[in-house]
């Protein structure tokens, strides 16, 4: 069975979930706003250059998670998706992976955000799996540490071999949708590299290896 990979933010989606998610606690007052927002805002600004150090911002990103118990988590973020995610879903992307999934192929995404954030969003768009960065959880609460290898540059090729070592897939074949110059890792091992509404450097890459490049919007 052939893959068909998705990176999430800025492919699928048109918006970035993870800041997104981070802007919803200050407008809730879930956090401080001013310093919180400053930070996020920074971060953001950070990956997108892609000079971020992922574990500095987890560290960031997953310590409001520590702070409420499961089900104020559960509800914040249902009204999350609600709010944010929905606008931010796209019928072409809709179309895209039913046009996968038409072909037998197998619809995993693949994303440096957070499963907390991203795991119902996978399962709005009905895909087959999703690997994401893990925080930790030990009995029931989340302690704000990343559990294993983070879902980001570099990682997600480390993540996804570790996801390949249990099940009967391999990359023949694969193909990989992404907007970000960050995922040039995995881009390079898909057999079928498409850059989808891509920042200015995965759309130079993209030109001059004569990648397809497409737009969800």
């Amino acid at each position: 069975m052939t893959l068909a990979i998705f990176d999430l933010d800025n492919t699928l989606i048109n918006g970035d979930s993870d800041h997104a998610w981070g802007d919803f606690l200050v407008q809730q007052n879930k956090v401080d706003p001013e310093m919180y927002k400053k930070k996020n805002d920074a971060f953001f600004i950070q990956y997108n250059q892609g000079k971020l150090d992922i574990l500095e911002y987890l560290e960031f990103a997953l310590t409001p998670l520590t702070q409420f118990s499961a089900a104020t988590l559960d509800t914040l973020r249902a009204d999350f998706l609600q709010k944010q995610v929905e606008p931010m879903l796209q019928t072409k992307a809709f179309e895209l992976l039913e046009k996968h999934r038409k072909l037998g192929h197998y619809l995993l995404i693949i994303t440096a955000t957070n499963k907390f954030v991203t795991e119902p969003i996978a399962k709005r768009l009905g895909v087959d799996d999703l690997i994401a960065t893990d925080p930790e959880i030990i009995d029931g609460r989340y302690t704000g540490k990343v559990s294993g290898v983070p879902c980001y540059q570099e990682g997600k090729v480390t993540r996804l071999s570790a996801w390949l070592k249990d099940k009967p897939f391999d990359l023949s074949g694969s193909f990989f949708y992404s907007d970000s110059y960050n995922d040039l890792p995995l881009l390079k091992l898909a057999d079928n590299p498409v850059a989808v509404d891509a920042d200015d450097k995965l759309t130079a890459y993209a030109q001059q290896h004569r990648w397809p490049i497409i737009s969800l919007r």
